[in-house]
């Protein structure tokens, strides 16, 4: 009986222990995700690789160091930024940490004063510092540039400035014009408009040829692409910001590409077709320095060639065709082979996206990866084997491989979780970047046969932080339901993670918060570390509220017909899947099915408002940041990839644009956005707000004004973080529909 006694009361020491150390775990607050560094964690960052394969290059405490990628030992030290003072000045001159190394890496190219133009684009004060003579010098004293670039030789430098090109040679000093009709609002040399920029996903449009005889460039004539009007509301009177922006169905740049030849100061126009609604979404210099590759996409961008232009004549002949039923994503993924007869190509014609060998004529060699699996990164070719990145194990993982072109793959990585890999110049070593949802990420140096050689960084430090906290497990299921299926009728499982409140009760019924983006190839069920999303959603289920969300049809990494089902009906079936899961958290026993919400952002704004409209009696409550509320309003190469234009698909447009169903609302909605969005228009809030209004719908409205599609920043120097106003907002509207008073 004493014995018993005594086991009683071990286990009642050891249960309050247990209670004690959890009410001991810190709760979060707003401020641990966008004041303080709470969800921090070390990266290793700026370890540029230096040509020689073995070392890399870091700026550190004002060096420009150089290590040795396998010992980690410092090499030597370029230069001291506190070398970096201009011809008759006594200070440094203030430079942003980024920076550009030559070719030959005799000079590097620095920026200040950085003015932002669009997402990726800018303008900046450049400089070009001689590391062998320690000397710095402006690039021009002309004005800003843009996109300045030294010749692969390091003898000269092209750069932008005011929709023209021009060329400073690093010897004579001399500063070259050669185009001359660039304007703001008509013509752009050497740089994409709006649309290309955003959804082409590349900020610079001009690029030497390997000998640095020649620049091969963009013009954008855009004088028909309609202006988009946005009012800033700085000073006494509100201020016009105008800009082109082609919407769906809308006329778009004429584009075409130059060849500038240095030598001589003449000018060719590669020849691309006479049908100028076109798109030329990539162009870039084959192994002969005078050939020029051109991609030519049809604008329903589902016939993609490749055309080789001779950049002394203008002549093309095309050397790669493709067509796909639905569309063709652009991608970098395309290499020239350095004996000059062959390239790599990856595409998705045998239903999965996979690597492919080819003859500089288009014939193909081999197929060298084949699978019902998706290749979702290329690194590059060392000579022997391409470096790539795919989601083999599991469409919510990826893993880092190589395969010869004979198609013998191999295994290089093959840890749990997602991988991301940076390799050295000539692929002998590789950086890999691992994380899962239960570990923080590592960077570890290895080597190209798959071994070890380092840990850089391991995040214990973060992860022991972690441990301070009341987190909830964030952990997958895979859902099955009749509605989930493909076009064949195929019924697949559906991946999809939840957090419960880390002091959850499966007695008890907790609110649902379904986090969504949605949109075409994307993925928010992946096992990896999340992000700030990630932070703020344990902040909700640390306050009772369930969190999950699922990877929906025409999301990416499980094949064509999975991604492209939702072809000309955008939302059509993402909606269908998030009522569905509202449906299914409903029936679990541990969920009130009153209290069920979506929250998204851009895509996910717009999904998190068709959810609560055409999924009204399942979805009580929606948050949409940003949305798209009406296709016919977002820009037509987007749009048009995957529904058409309006004119060829009125119905698509009309069935699946949440402004044509908000007499379905009876829930509670929670409308965002910044006045000065230049991707996702304010114009589809207020499109949006006129449609609630005439049908007499209730709904809660928060306008950022002159912020832009991310909403950050201040609005005086010491004021509160914008940011932080808006998850505040959100917080409390959330709590208040979801959480009982």
């Amino acid at each position: 009986m004493n014995k018993v006694k005594y086991l009683l009361v071990i286990m009642f020491l050891m249960s309050a222990m247990f209670v004690a150390n959890a009410q001991e775990k810190k709760n979060l607050e707003l401020a641990d995700l966008y004041e303080r560094p709470t969800f921090s964690m070390k990266r290793v960052v700026g370890m540029n690789p230096m040509k020689d394969g073995n070392t890399y290059a870091t700026l550190e405490k004002g060096k420009l160091n150089i290590y040795n990628y396998k010992t980690g030992k410092l090499v030597k030290t370029l230069f001291d930024m506190r070398e970096l003072v201009l011809p008759g000045d006594s200070l440094p001159l203030p430079l942003y940490s980024t920076y550009e190394l030559s070719e030959d890496e005799s000079k590097v190219l620095f920026m200040n004063n950085m003015n932002p133009i669009y997402r990726h684009s800018y303008t900046a004060s450049f400089y070009v510092y001689d590391i062998n003579n320690k000397v710095l010098a402006p690039l021009s004293e002309n004005g800003d540039q843009r996109l300045a670039t030294f010749s692969p030789d390091a003898t000269k430098v092209a750069f932008m400035r005011d929709n023209n090109l021009f060329i400073k040679d690093l010897k004579t000093n001399e500063e070259i014009q050669f185009t001359h009709d660039g304007e703001w609002n008509h013509v752009i040399n050497g740089a994409p408009d709006w649309v290309y920029e955003e959804e082409f996903g590349f900020a610079q449009g001009f690029f030497w040829s390997p000998d640095s005889k020649k620049i091969a460039y963009y013009r954008f004539d855009e004088s028909n692409v309609k202006e988009f009007n946005m009012q800033m509301t700085e000073g006494l009177y509100m201020q016009d910001y105008k800009f082109k922006y082609p919407k769906a169905g809308e006329d778009n740049s004429i584009v075409e590409v130059y060849v500038y030849d240095v030598a001589s100061g003449e000018t060719k126009k590669m020849d691309t077709g006479e049908e100028t609604d076109i798109y030329l979404p990539r162009i870039k210099w084959t192994q002969d320095p005078n050939v020029l590759a051109i991609q030519r996409l049809n604008r329903h961008q589902n016939h993609l060639e490749i055309l080789a232009a001779n950049a002394t004549t203008g002549e093309t002949t095309v050397f790669y065709d493709e067509t796909n039923p639905y569309y063709i994503d652009v991608t970098d993924n395309w290499t020239f082979l350095e004996d000059g007869t062959r390239f790599l190509m990856t595409s998705e014609q045998d239903g999965y996206n996979h690597i492919y060998l080819y003859l500089m004529d288009g014939t193909l060699v081999k197929q060298l990866t084949n699978g019902d699996w998706e290749v979702t990164n290329v690194y590059g070719f060392d000579g022997k084997e391409v470096y790539f990145q795919a989601a083999k194990n599991s469409s919510i993982e990826r893993q880092i491989y190589a395969v010869n072109l004979k198609g013998e793959m191999r295994t290089l990585i093959n840890k749990v979780g997602t991988n991301n890999a940076r390799f050295s110049s000539n692929f002998k070593y590789l950086i890999n970047i691992n994380s899962s949802v239960e570990q923080p990420h590592q960077y570890v140096l290895f080597d190209n046969k798959g071994k070890q050689v380092r840990v850089l960084e391991d995040n214990k430090e973060f992860a022991e932080r972690m441990k301070e906290y009341n987190l909830g497990k964030k952990e997958f299921i895979t859902i099955t339901d009749p509605a989930f299926t493909l076009p064949d009728g195929t019924q697949i499982e559906m991946e999809t993670w939840r957090i419960l409140p880390p002091d959850f009760d499966p007695n008890k019924q907790y609110p649902v918060l379904i986090y969504v983006y949605g949109g075409p190839g994307y993925q928010t069920v992946n096992n990896a570390w999340g992000s700030d999303d990630f932070a703020w959603m344990q902040l909700l289920a640390q306050n009772g509220i369930i969190c999950v969300s699922i990877n929906n049809r025409g999301g990416g990494a499980r094949g064509e017909v999975f991604k492209k089902m939702t072809y000309q009906q955008l939302g059509k079936y993402e909606t269908e899947d998030m009522i569905t899961l509202a449906k299914y958290m409903a029936s679990q026993p541990y969920v009130n099915p009153d209290k069920i919400a979506i929250y998204g952002w851009s895509y996910g704004g717009f999904m998190a408002t068709s959810g609560i409209t055409k999924g009204a009696d399942y979805i009580s409550t929606a948050v949409a940041v940003a949305p798209v509320t009406n296709w016919r309003y977002y820009d037509n190469i987007y749009t048009e990839r995957f529904m058409r234009t309006p004119q060829e698909n009125p119905s698509g447009y009309d069935d699946n644009s949440p402004i044509n169903f908000v007499e379905k609302l009876k829930g509670n909605y929670l409308l965002c956005h910044g006045s000065g969005d230049d991707n996702v228009h304010f114009q589809n809030a207020m499109e949006l707000i006129k449609a609630l209004v005439s049908e007499g719908k209730q709904f809660d409205l928060m306008v950022y004004p002159n912020k832009n599609h991310s909403i950050y920043g201040t609005y005086e120097q010491g004021g509160v973080e914008v940011r932080m106003h808006l998850f505040e907002k959100i917080n409390n509207f959330l709590f208040e529909n979801l959480l009982e008073k």
